[in-house]
């Protein structure tokens, strides 16, 4: 097995949204905001080899939307899905699966290109895995977050046939060294890959954990559907990562991809930053 970062460049958030109740004197301590109270975030996918798959795990946010859409989010940066994929000497058809965290467009936007104004899957070998629970809620959106899930990103994967299913159970395996696990603070059944990697264990974080600036637990991100209950499932992952020595990928972080947790007397903090690569 291996496993290879995929940076696929960098957008803007409000830093107000992305800490929710922490004021702005502390959270800029860890992520400095522009004059217009915008943060840097990254969109770190994850590529592994496992034996004949070659699995995606989420495709960042795409290229396809107009530029009214873009300019809300500022993309910059010299990485892509793309070019990264060819660093490593691969290209999108070669692409087994593509495991969808959630469906929201910063997560699922490269899923889907657009060929001569016709929506196609961008990895036209590749099953596509969501589940059906959060699949639902996704194609279904409620008000607060419809501006999260859309359509182009998501319809032309299951009108194209490679959507698969996984069911939403805890633990349930996807292959003999990835398990998934469930989380459902952020939206419903958000799906976290859990890595089985040279003897250590690895999680991917998604939006669990976006970077090692939101380790405090009231750092919760306004986006989050059900702010409480994101933070007690960070409270007990952050717990299980520190008590079993999990190597934490972090998605969003712009500039730490990856951390260790220590249990210290003031609760559990953050110990060690690592590269994936130092793994």
């Amino acid at each position: 097995m291996n496993i290879y970062k995929i940076e696929t460049g960098f957008f803007k958030l409000d830093g107000g949204a992305m800490f929710g109740v922490v004021p702005k004197v502390i959270w800029q301590k860890t992520n400095p905001s522009d004059e217009n109270n915008l943060c840097t975030w990254a969109m770190r996918c994850l590529l592994i080899e496992d034996d004949d798959r070659l699995i995606l795990v989420d495709t960042g946010i795409g290229d396809k939307q107009d530029e009214k859409f873009f300019k809300h989010y500022f993309l910059h940066g010299d990485d892509s899905l793309e070019k990264s994929l060819a660093s490593l000497g691969f290209n999108k058809d070669d692409i087994t699966d593509v495991f969808l965290t959630h469906l929201h467009f910063d997560h699922v936007g490269g899923a889907v290109d657009r060929e001569n104004g016709e929506l196609k899957t961008a990895f036209k070998n590749a099953t596509y895995w969501s589940n059906k629970q959060h699949w639902d809620w996704a194609v279904n959106p409620n008000q607060r977050e419809k501006a999260s899930f859309l359509k182009e990103n998501i319809l032309p994967i299951q009108e194209s046939g490679q959507l698969k299913f996984i069911d939403a159970v805890d633990g349930i395996q996807f292959t003999s060294n990835i398990k998934v696990r469930f989380a459902y603070g952020h939206t419903d059944a958000m799906m976290l890959p859990q890595i089985n990697y040279k003897g250590k264990t690895l999680l991917y974080m998604a939006d669990l954990l976006p970077s090692v600036g939101h380790i405090p637990l009231p750092y919760v991100m306004s986006y989050d559907m059900f702010p409480l209950k994101t933070l007690d499932e960070k409270a007990a992952f952050l717990k299980e990562a520190q008590e079993n020595n999990y190597i934490l990928i972090l998605e969003h972080d712009p500039v730490n991809e990856c951390c260790t947790m220590q249990d210290t007397e003031r609760g559990i903090k953050l110990d060690r930053r690592l590269k994936i690569t130092d793994i």
